[in-house]
Order: structure tokens, then sequence, then C-alpha cells
């Protein structure tokens, strides 16, 4: 038998590691701007032309690459960091594996021009599909310029999978902002088809931070600085009234690096137990210093989730600094107990007190079942209202009140008790259509409950109602019947860069929605206009939320859009969990949300009810 095992040649190889390296154009400008991070740049400047697609230049004035250096880089495992076996456990730079100019040159045409201080000309080098093309003296600047153009041109089945330009270009603007945040002494430039993205000048972390995200920040940041033995913490949180439900912006860095780490992340959310509103969070920018040593980077293939060696201690570190910060910069609200000038409070004595006890009246002769000739609409806030709708019953129920009338106190079941028709439910299965019995009760604000012919079906009010929204919303996006609201005072919206590309994207279906934008300029647009029906929503909140699940979900077609945008005005618009609802209305959103396409789901796929069957409450009771 033949042998079969054999060496993949160089030119498979790279490819193959390119899988890993290189999954889009923001690989290629991270692996390039940290490698002028590590040359020692001092201003590094970033062109773009069509998110990357067709060409990506990097220009850095760091300290070059002499000629046979330069040529040694675009071999794999080449790396100047590495010289014994021991020196990985001691790194404090980006990469060093030698893997990233290789891995790019494998995929793409790239072009590098370099030069270092003590050469009178520098190296020019041309490259394609990892084959070398050019060599030869040229002349440039200190520093490094490379060219990478056509992305993945020889492996087309992975450029075809590449997504929209504002998608890719959202991941390049990402990708930038996590390394200028963590080199805030570098200058910075962006731009993208021509037009400047980003000027970050080299400042503090603080100015860097406001630079990249907005003057906004600079009223929420609580700064952060401890430092023991095992780590030194540093940087910013935000201030309690800061925290949001999306688009919160939450970054970890260590040794320099990006990472990840959700378990650190309940560290920062528990030092604001009870400060927040449950579900939501707060922007933090925490800075990480630990011995090289005690960390593994290597654990996932982008490098962004790390391994430390005493995460738990880290861990109480972390949010005991948290805290700190919060308590002494005083954020946290306290009692005044100044009374002068403030008006007097008499004492209460009950023996002069002449204030009666309050009396109960009931209504004896009251009966639910007794048909009424209300019509009209209970409104429900949010643009939606409940049509009201007859009790039908037949004479055993009537009985069964009298009988009970005589019995029990009538008044809470005068409040919980409702007996709706069956409309709405034509196209519900027989199982679970509610019969002409008691049928609602809500039970703590949250959860509608009604007896159906296979046992009792439990509803989520909120999601049935964001399910009823949803659909209401698609239908008057695609029938363009939304109307704008004018409101009373404007408040200013501010984008990132990498949000702001996704909002003018979809700012042409929020304008037929009812929204009006108006451009100040920086990425801070004024919010001049709503849809109506909307009262009582916070608008800079909404506006915020949408483009933030629009970026999450990285919209592309019209489609996707309208749904994108239609379930985020759904959730904002929604009754909240916790909303007490009458009868009426109760019996409105059931009858609503079985006249909708999907009764049993959200549009992000949460269950909206479930049906505790007859047999199992049985087998319950015993």
């Amino acid at each position: 038998m033949s042998d079969i095992i054999q060496l993949l040649p160089d030119s498979v190889a790279n490819q193959i590691a390119a899988g890993e390296v290189i999954q889009r154009p923001a690989s290629v400008i991270k692996e390039l701007v940290e490698n002028a991070v590590d040359a020692g740049a001092r201003n590094i400047h970033v062109t773009v032309t069509d998110a990357g697609r067709t060409n990506i230049q990097v220009i850095d004035d760091g300290k070059g690459m002499s000629e046979t250096d330069a040529r040694l880089a675009f071999e794999r495992h080449s790396t100047s960091k590495i010289r014994k076996a021991d020196d990985l456990f001691a790194l404090r730079t980006m990469g060093f594996r030698g893997e990233a100019l290789a891995s790019i040159a494998a995929v793409a045409q790239v072009e590098l021009k370099s030069r270092q201080a003590t050469d009178e000309i520098g190296t020019l080098i041309q490259i394609s599909g990892s084959r070398y093309e050019k060599q030869e003296p040229c002349s440039c600047a200190v520093g490094s310029i490379f060219s990478v153009s056509n992305i993945f041109y020889n492996v087309p089945a992975r450029r075809k999978f590449l997504k929209s330009n504002s998608t890719e270009l959202n991941n390049i603007l990402t990708a930038f902002e996590r390394i200028a945040l963590v080199n805030p002494q570098i200058t910075f430039t962006l731009h993208s088809n021509g037009t400047e993205v980003f000027n970050l000048r080299a400042a503090n972390l603080r100015q860097r931070i406001l630079d990249v995200f907005g003057k906004r920040f600079n009223q929420e940041l609580l700064p952060v600085n401890v430092e023991t033995t095992m780590c030194k913490v540093s940087g910013f949180v935000g201030k309690p009234e800061s925290a949001r439900k999306k688009g919160v912006h939450q970054f970890f860095f260590v040794n320099g690096r990006y990472m990840k780490h959700p378990y650190f992340n309940k560290a920062v959310m528990a030092a604001y137990d009870r400060l927040v509103p449950q579900g939501e969070q707060v922007p933090y920018f925490l800075y990480f210093d630990v011995d090289p040593k005690d960390i593994d980077v290597n654990i996932h293939p982008t490098k962004t989730e790390i391994k430390f060696e005493n995460e738990q201690a880290i861990w109480q570190i972390l949010s005991a600094s948290v805290k700190e910060s919060i308590g002494m910069f005083n954020d946290v609200p306290t009692i005044d107990f100044d009374t002068e000038d403030k008006p007097d409070i008499p004492v209460y004595n009950p023996e002069m007190s002449t204030a009666a006890a309050p009396k109960i009246s009931l209504n004896p002769g009251y009966n639910p079942f007794k048909s009424s000739s209300s019509t009209g609409a209970v409104p429900m806030g949010a643009g939606f209202s409940v049509p009201k709708s007859k009790p039908q019953v037949d004479e055993k129920w009537e009985q069964l009140y009298e009988g009970l009338k005589d019995q029990d106190d009538v008044q809470g079941m005068e409040q919980t008790m409702v007996f709706p028709d069956d409309s709405g439910l034509d196209n519900t299965p027989d199982s679970i259509i509610a019969e002409k019995s008691p049928a609602h009760y809500q039970y703590k604000g949250k959860y509608i409950m009604t007896a159906v012919k296979s046992g009792l079906m439990i509803i989520d009010q909120h999601r049935a109602h964001v399910r009823v929204l949803f659909e209401q919303y698609l239908r008057q996006l695609a029938d363009r019947t939304f109307h704008s609201q004018k409101v009373l005072f404007p408040e200013v919206v501010q984008f990132p860069m990498s949000e702001k590309v996704i909002f003018e994207k979809i700012l042409p279906e929020m304008e037929s929605m009812g929204f009006e934008l108006e451009d100040l300029g920086g990425g801070s647009y004024a919010v001049n206009s709503v849809p109506g029906g909307l009262e009582g929503l916070n608008p800079l909140k909404l506006v915020q939320d949408m483009v933030s699940s629009a970026v999450e979900k990285g919209v592309s077609a019209i489609d996707e859009i309208n749904q994108t945008l239609a379930l985020s005005l759904a959730r904002q618009a929604a009754i909240p969990q916790g909303q007490i609802l009458s009868n009426e209305e109760m019996e409105g959103l059931v009858n609503d949300l079985f006249a909708c396409q999907n009764v049993n789901y959200t549009p992000d796929g949460k269950s909206v009810l479930c049906i505790l069957r007859q047999q199992e409450i049985e087998h319950l009771l015993g």
C-alpha cells in the first residue's frame, strides 16, 4: 500500500492559516495597525475603499524594516518577538505567531514600502497569493506603508460571504475603535472612500473616549484606579443614570489587548446592584495590567477570550474597585437632613387625630352577567387601543354567580372575572379556545391567565403586545401610513462612527416611519419628530435603541431593516411587565393576539404563551 501522508504546499498552508486569522477586511486592519503600534509608531493613518474590498492602506511612522526583514516578514512563523519558548510567557505586544502578513498575502495582493531611519532608501515588495512578484529599492519615508488590494480575489467562495459594505465598514470601525482606545498616546486617522471618519489626536484616556464616542460621556464617567500585588485595574465606569438596555459601550483590555469576559462583566454589574434597573447595563472602559505569565491569550483563534490564572480573586478586586468609585464620587443618592428653611411637618399624635377610618361600600345588586350596551375603545397607551366586547354568557353562569353572591365577597370577582366572546379565535385550534367561562385573570401584573378547553392558558402580556404591535408596524411600514408628530423640546442624540454608518443606512426607513432627525454634524442629530401614538416614550432612548438593534443584527436588505425597526419600536411601545390591566384591556389584547399571524412566539423567538393542561393540573393536585 502506497504512502498517503504528505506535506501541504506553502500556498495551501498559508490559505488555511488565513482562514483562522483573516476573516474579513476588519481582520486585515487589526493586524496591520497592531503591527504599526508594535513598531513604535506615533502616527497611524488608515484608508479604506469600498469597506476594504477594493483597497486597504495603513501608513505608520514606526521604525520600519530592513530589506531582509521586509522579505522575511511574509514567511510563516516569522517574528521579532520570540527567540526561545520562555518568551511566549512574557509577551506584552500584540501579534507574535508570525502568521498575519503571510495570511494576508495568501488571500490578497499586497504591496509594502518600508525604510529604517538608518537607511537612505527603502524596500518595495509586491506579493499576490503568496507569490513574490517584485522586490526592489524605493524612495519612501521612515516607517511602513502597506497596501492590500482585492481581498479574497483568489478565494471567491470566501469573498462572496462578505457582508454589505455598510456592515463590513462597521466591523472595520469597531476594530479600529478598540485599538484607538488602548493607545491614546498615538494619533490615528481613518478615511473611507475619501471621507474622513476619524481624526484622533494623541491625548489622555478620558479625552480619547470622548473623541471616539462623543462629548456626552464627559458627565457620565467615574474614574477607577486600584493597584494590588495581583493586578492593576484602571479606567472608567458609567454613572448609574447612564444605564441602558441596548447599545452600551463596554470594553475590557488586558495588557493592551481587547478581550471579552462575561465573568468580569458580572463583577462590574454586581457593584451596581439595586442602583440600575434590572436588565440594563452601564458603560465601562476598564484596563487590566497583569503579569503575562498569569494569563493565556491563545484559548481562542481571535485572541478575544483570555484565561486568567486567578479569576476569582480578580473578580473580587474588580467589583470592589467599581463599588469604591461609585461611593467615592458620591454618586449614590443620599438623604439630606438639613431642615433649615424647610416647612415644618407636624408630629403625629394618635390621641389628637380626627381622621376617620375608611369605609368600604359594596353594591349587592351588581351582576356582571347582565348585558351592557357600552361600546368604544379602552386606550392602552403607545397608540394601541382595545375594543370593548359584549360578554356572552348563558343562564348557568348567572345562577352560579347568584349563588356565590350569598357566600363570598364579590368585589374581587368583579375586578378579575371576564367572559369574552370567541371573536378573533376562529382560526385557533379547538384545544386553546376558551369556552363561555371565567376566562381572564392577571397574575402579578405580568401574565394573563385564561381557561381553555384543554386546561389553563398563560400569556405573557408584554410579549403578546410586542407581537401585536410588531405586525401592526410592519403593515404601516408597507403601506407608509405612519404619521409624524413634533416633539415639544427636541433632544440631541449622538452616535459613535461605528453606529453612524448603520444609522445612515436605516435613516430613510426611519423617516418614512415618522422620525425627523436633523444632522448637526459630528455624529449628532436633533430628534425633531417621532411617529404619532408614542406618547410617553423617551424619543432619545427610542432612537438609540433602534439604531443599536440595527447594529446588532447587521441589517442589509430593506425587509430586514423594516423588521428590525418594527421590532425595536414594538418593544419600546408595548405595555410593560407589571402594568395592571382592566378586564376589557385583557380581553382586547387576547383577541388581538389571536388575530396575529403567529400567536406562539415574539418576532425574536421568545414564547408568548403556554398551556397548563388539565391532566397536569389534576396530577399536581393528586
